[in-house]
């Protein structure tokens, strides 16, 4: 009998979210990118907890198999949701792709934000990605960008995250 073929998916995810002041002046929750907490003075507003990044990389997962979105799988108006921790989110995009027979091979994601510097916050935020969607940290890519001050984003109104996710394997 010969091997199943290999399959090689791609896939794209988005995210943005505004972001405001923290309670009780604001409606900010407390910035969470990539499951790694970010002391900083302002915060997604969004029902879950608001997490950019990891809504991306769910999306992107999501995307390469040709699955529902994260907006479909967990919706803004199900009170299940409400604050609820984004790696809940990835978990299910994860466990969809291993029944699958896929594997990571690669994620690229580019976070974009006036505020803060992600540099800082890069490792902590890779070990947790690839942890939770099962690679090496060495194949997760994490860049942050600015928006030289231009639109809500370069204003610090808003962050936003791309992700483009290889997976592959033998799909079941």
């Amino acid at each position: 009998m010969s091997p199943a073929p290999s399959s090689l998916l791609i896939g794209h995810g988005y995210d943005l979210h505004r972001l405001e002041a923290l309670p009780p002046e604001g409606a900010g929750r407390p910035l969470v990118l990539g499951g790694v907490p970010v002391e900083h003075d302002t915060g997604p507003v969004g029902h879950s907890d608001g997490d950019v990044v990891l809504h991306a990389v769910t999306d992107a997962l999501l995307g390469a198999m040709g699955e529902p979105d994260i907006g479909q799988l967990f919706p803004d108006n199900d009170p299940a949701n409400d604050g609820r921790d984004s790696m809940d989110f990835l978990a299910e995009a994860v466990h969809r792709m291993q029944g699958r027979g896929l594997e990571p091979t690669n994620l690229d994601i580019t976070i974009i934000c006036q505020r803060p510097k992600i540099s800082p916050h890069k490792q902590a935020m890779q070990a947790r990605i690839a942890g939770a969607i099962g690679c090496d940290a060495g194949r997760v890519n994490i860049k942050g960008k600015t928006h030289e001050e231009v639109d809500a984003v370069g204003e610090g109104r808003a962050i936003e995250t791309h992700v483009v996710v290889l997976l592959v394997g033998a799909e079941s």
